[in-house]
This record gives structure tokens, C-alpha cells and sequence, in this order.
């Protein structure tokens, strides 16, 4: 595998191709995947459900990110690292300038940030300061008391509009890539088909640029594995046997079927 820029999935994308992405949070793993095909690994903010035990991603700290984030650019080898801002790292243009700095200097080469149309001056100031930024939409894992749990979202057409139009004004700040998360897989093809940059999905059908699962998922220890997640664990005799089982799942399009879509 060749080094995976930000041009690297933009060219994906306008080929009509796939690509895979998957968490990751120490080097030994993010090696694995890298040797298996995966072309964007992510430091989440997961990592205080999967690794930390909260039932939520709010209590994740700038430097348990930071942490995660330097291991794994120790290990990975040709994938592309991104890297979850945390709770509260947009609550001030200085305070998101300053964090997506320090994940910069981690070694990030792109962050991901919630939110949605409010974030485009914060996505201009990041990528005139030369920070690729990926926005997440959808459901947005640390809004999730305001939505009152972890809830599809954009299942009506008034909402479906306005997270489209809301990601063109966010592409439009300088967003390279989209990544949506549990919605309609309809919504996902709209919004693949609107906008000029790839559009990840997890929940979001399989008409989108790339996929990305929770590596846990990936490997069948979740506790509660979400409707849209996969264990490929079960009929390969390895670990990276399942992340290649993914990443070819992925790229020919077999997953996600209809069964993890909404």
C-alpha cells in the first residue's frame, strides 16, 4: 500500500471506489491494520467506552487523545491518522486552534470534529493553519444527552435537507472529508452524490466514499455491539485476517448489507 494522503481519498472517491477506516489506539494494532489493508486509522474518542469503561465518550481528555494518538504513529505504517477532537475542544476558537495543534504534533495528519453548519469558522481557521479537518455529523457521540440517547438521525426529509446543506457550508470552510454516523442509507448516498469530498459512513448504508467501524466491533468483544457493526473475528483465524476480511468486505462492497443499515 502506498502512503494515504488526503488526496489519496479524494482520488478514491472520484474513481468510484471504497475505502476502509478503522479506530485504533496503540501501536501493536494499528501495525496489524496497517500490514492489512486499512487505509485511515482513528484515534476516538471511543476509546473511553472500549478501553476506559465510561458509557460515554465525554469524559475522553485532550491528553488521553494526545496519548493514543502518539502510540499509534509509532505502529502504523502507510495508513492515514486521524485523530478525535474531544469534548469541549471547540468551545472557543483558541481552545480548537490550541487541542487540534497538540494532536498535530502527536502525530495526526487530519482531526475530527463534531458538529455541524456552527463549525465552519472553526474548519477555516484549522485549514488555513494547514489542519486537514474532517467533520462528523449525524449522531454525534458527545451530543448524546442532548438527543436524549443514541439515536438515528436525519429520518425525516426536513432534517435530511438541512444536514446536507449543513455539510456543504462545512466542505465550503475547508472540510476535507464528511463522516456520518447511524443514518438513513439513503441520506448517506445523498450526501455522497452532493458533495465534492468523501463521505465516511458507520450507519450510514453502503452507497457512501469509505466505511469505518469501532475496532472492538471489528473483533467481537463489545459489550453491546451496535445494529451497524460486524464481527469478523468469527470466520477468520486472526486478527489481522479479520481486519483484511473488513477491508476487502469494504472495498467490493459487501459491507455494510442491508442488515447494518438503517
Amino acid at each position: 500500500m502506498k502512503t494515504i494522503t488526503t488526496r489519496t481519498l479524494h482520488a478514491i472517491k472520484h474513481a468510484g471506489e471504497t475505502f476502509s477506516c478503522l479506530t485504533a489506539y496503540d501501536a501493536s494494532f494499528a501495525r496489524i491494520a496497517s500490514q492489512a489493508g486499512i487505509e485511515v486509522l482513528l484515534v476516538g474518542d471511543s476509546l473511553g467506552m472500549v478501553l476506559q469503561g465510561h458509557s460515554t465518550t465525554l469524559p475522553v481528555t485532550l491528553e488521553d487523545i494526545c496519548y493514543h494518538t502518539r502510540c499509534v504513529a509509532r505502529g502504523k505504517e502507510k495508513s492515514l491518522l486521524m485523530a478525535d477532537l474531544p469534548f469541549m475542544s471547540n468551545a472557543s476558537q483558541e481552545r480548537l486552534l490550541q487541542d487540534a495543534g497538540a494532536l498535530m504534533r502527536a502525530g495526526a495528519e487530519m482531526v475530527k470534529i463534531e458538529g455541524e453548519a456552527w463549525l465552519a469558522e472553526g474548519i477555516r481557521e484549522l485549514t488555513r493553519r494547514g489542519v486537514p479537518v474532517c467533520a462528523h455529523m449525524g449522531l454525534t457521540p458527545q451530543s448524546v444527552h442532548q438527543f436524549g440517547g443514541y439515536r438515528v438521525q436525519g429520518r425525516d426529509s426536513t432534517q435530511a435537507e438541512r444536514m446536507v446543506a449543513d455539510a456543504q457550508v462545512l466542505v465550503d470552510a475547508g472540510a476535507s472529508i464528511i463522516l456520518l454516523e447511524c443514518v438513513p442509507a439513503h441520506l448517506g448516498r445523498m450526501m455522497r452524490d452532493t458533495l465534492d469530498v468523501p463521505v465516511i459512513g458507520i450507519g450510514a448504508g453502503a452507497e457512501v466514499d469509505g466505511q469505518i467501524l469501532v475496532m472492538h466491533d471489528v473483533l467481537g468483544v463489545s459489550t453491546r455491539p451496535p445494529r451497524f457493526a460486524k464481527n469478523f473475528l468469527t470466520e477468520s483465524d486472526s486478527i489481522e485476517a479479520a481486519f483484511r476480511a473488513y477491508h476487502e468486505a469494504v472495498k467490493a462492497r459487501r459491507f455494510p448489507s442491508e442488515e447494518h443499515s438503517f
